[in-house]
């Protein structure tokens, strides 16, 4: 798309509120959210806060980074499942230092607060149980400690605190965005098939299923307190393996393209009375 153009979509999509981007967790089927990130780019649509959980955590950081989607289409170059999990026994935690290598070596900044967008990465710190949402410090070590998911990955030690996955409380960060004064928020939903359950026999698959369940319950109130939810149809891709991730990718671009109506109409103005009246009720 010529500048021009895109410069004439983003003027039309200017706004007065502020209007987040909630990403939630889904382990590697956060490849999904690229191919959204794509369409945002070819409609014009900005924002102006960004919190994730996980996975959320870690393309939502490219993205408040300022990557457009061919830098971080280029990034998915030669990365293989072991760039993540280099143990493949059952309940052996892998540790998360290639992840944060790779993120120190791709991010042109190594604070939190020196984004460019506002960003907010969700974790929880394994000795208090309290949920911690991060909006300055070390990037790797926020990342890495938010897509700590136990059982797969070890804990991250950092500022006095062990780091696990967000999503062990709050999946779908919406509320954080809202807490930061954040009008409206559109939520990336790469997960939308957790809590399924399984009747498979197999412990790992037991354990998944675990995860699903607990996480399905609490991003409810994520998505209730979320004006618009995108759902890419992911039930096909294993959510610890990176293969097929040119078509998440596909199809996180399909999913997005497919509600932009509903994104545009909130943008300019003609959801939000209406939208902004439901959500002050839920955050209560």
């Amino acid at each position: 798309m010529k500048a021009s153009k895109q410069q004439k979509l983003t003027n039309k999509f200017k706004h007065k509120h502020k209007v987040g981007l909630c990403l939630s967790g889904g382990g590697t089927r956060g490849f999904s959210f690229i191919g959204a990130f794509k369409a945002f780019e070819d409609y014009g649509i900005k924002f102006d806060m960004i919190a994730g959980t996980s996975a959320g955590s870690l393309f939502g950081s490219l993205y408040a980074c300022g990557f457009c989607y061919e830098d971080m289409y280029k990034l998915t170059y030669g990365i293989k499942n072991k760039d993540f999990k280099r143990s493949k026994l059952i309940f052996l935690p892998s540790k998360l230092d290639n992840l944060q290598e790779i993120i120190k070596n791709i991010l042109p900044v190594s604070r939190v607060e020196n984004l460019k967008i506002p960003y907010f990465a969700v974790a929880v710190d394994l000795k208090t149980g309290k949920e911690i949402h991060f909006k300055d410090g070390d990037l790797s070590k926020v990342i890495t400690g938010s897509c700590a998911i136990p059982g797969v990955f070890e804990p991250v030690k950092y500022r006095n605190m062990t780091l696990i996955d967000g999503g062990v409380v709050n999946n779908v960060p919406a509320d954080v965005l809202r807490k930061a004064g954040c009008d409206f928020v559109v939520t990336i939903d790469c997960n939308s098939v957790r809590g399924e359950g399984t009747t498979s026999d197999k412990l790992l698959q037991q354990f998944s299923a675990s995860i699903g369940i607990m996480t399905a319950y609490n991003s409810q109130k994520g998505i209730n307190l979320s004006d618009i939810v995108i759902c890419p149809n992911l039930k096909a891709f294993n959510s610890l393996k990176i293969n097929g991730k040119n078509d998440m990718i596909k199809e996180g671009y399909r999913a997005t393209v497919e509600i932009m109506p509903q994104i545009q109409n909130l943008f300019i103005g003609k959801l939000r009375k209406k939208k902004w009246t439901q959500n002050k009720r839920n955050l209560k």
